[in-house]
């Protein structure tokens, strides 16, 4: 059984700061994940970035 989905983190492009953690397909979705999400250490809207 092959596992598609893989474990991912979300950092904060300005503090760096590890948020958030999801799922991501990696057969369909060859790209770095990039996604506006919330940061509490910033207190606003920032781009988080898919971590190795």
């Amino acid at each position: 059984m092959v596992r598609l989905n893989k474990k991912i983190t979300l950092a904060c492009a300005i503090c760096s700061s590890r948020n958030y953690s999801t799922t991501k397909n990696v057969s369909t979705q060859a790209v770095r994940l990039e996604v506006q999400k919330y940061c509490k250490t910033c207190g606003k809207h920032t781009l988080h970035r898919e971590t190795k």
